[in-house]
């Protein structure tokens, strides 16, 4: 994660399984993708201070295709905590292959609890995690 920006940056490398009939990276990958970093950020987030009594499960996805990627294209992937509040929070992805804008996503989280899965608010010390990478 780059302090001076606070984007998470991550990397990857397209593979044959994940383009489709049109040679290209197919869009159910992109999301997996989102899933993925995601995933890294918020590990790379709680890695000093732990919140195993929460999880988070998508409510919602906002996706704009622009470019095309395809097999043994380097992607760069960004990410960044928007506006949280109540029990969600907007985390932004976006992909980059040389430079350009392949596809954005504005995706919706929900903060549950671990034990009921049930949503919960989200409380002063998640937050101070979040805004940690505002």
């Amino acid at each position: 994660m780059t302090k001076e920006s606070n984007i998470f940056i991550s990397h990857h490398i397209v593979k044959s399984d994940e383009i489709d009939d049109l040679n290209h990276v197919n869009n159910a990958v992109y999301v997996k993708w989102m899933d993925n970093v995601a995933y890294l950020h918020w590990q790379k987030l709680t890695e000093n201070h732990p919140l195993p009594d929460y999880i988070w499960v998508v409510s919602r996805h906002e996706i704009d295709y622009k470019r095309q990627a395809v097999l043994g294209d380097e992607i760069e992937i960004k990410t960044w905590v928007g506006e949280t509040s109540g029990i969600k929070s907007i985390r932004h992805i976006e992909f980059y292959k040389d430079q350009k804008l392949l596809v954005k996503s504005k995706t919706f989280w929900v903060l549950l609890n671990a034990k009921t899965y049930k949503p919960t608010r989200i409380t002063e010390n998640v937050l101070k995690v979040l805004e940690a990478s505002k």
